[in-house]
């Protein structure tokens, strides 16, 4: 397997190293209060010159995030809604298929999540990613970032949904 690490959980702005702690990719995205969220992916490129160590990256793509409708990925000067390129399946939409730059088909699952830091000191993010895909990196790269802030998202309304259905319960006095 490939090992890549996250510097933090939150996908849309992180750096993505190899096992040798070599960044590979990075995604930031500025905030903002209003309007489209933006994030934009970078790999790293080669580096041509042996007297400049500093790493350099040219843009992979972008996520152009939205709510009500559907996200948007931007790479090589071509666009594609979210929803055509990765579509919802399955029972509740917890699955999202594309089809590789092989003619593949590929699935990431939403509720595939490993929980770690609960026994013993939190762990870095990471992913592990197959051999047999390495060759198809970038497209791995920005879906995963796409399907891991959903999980995300989703896990935060249900938490916030949680919390807001105890308290309503508390007030009215249907404690346990």
């Amino acid at each position: 397997m490939i090992l890549l690490t996250l510097s933090t959980e939150h996908v849309r702005n992180t750096v993505i190293t190899n096992e040798q702690g070599q960044a590979i990719y990075k995604t930031a995205t500025p905030s903002r209060l209003v309007g489209t969220r933006t994030t934009t992916i970078q790999k790293i490129k080669p580096n041509d010159n042996q007297d400049h160590m500093r790493d350099q990256f040219d843009v992979l793509g972008e996520i152009e995030w939205h709510t009500f409708v559907s996200s948007k990925f931007r790479s090589h000067g071509t666009e594609v809604k979210t929803d055509v390129f990765i579509p919802k399946r399955g029972l509740w939409g917890r699955k999202r298929v594309f089809t590789g730059p092989d003619g593949r088909p590929y699935r990431w699952d939403l509720t595939s999540r490993v929980v770690v830091g609960i026994l013993g000191r939190k762990r870095k993010a990471t992913l592990e990613v197959s051999p047999e895909v390495a060759h198809m990196m970038d497209t791995v790269i920005m879906t995963f970032i796409y399907v891991e802030q959903l999980r995300k998202d989703k896990e935060e309304a249900s938490r916030r949904a949680a919390a807001s259905n105890a308290n309503a319960r508390y007030q009215m006095g249907l404690t346990n």
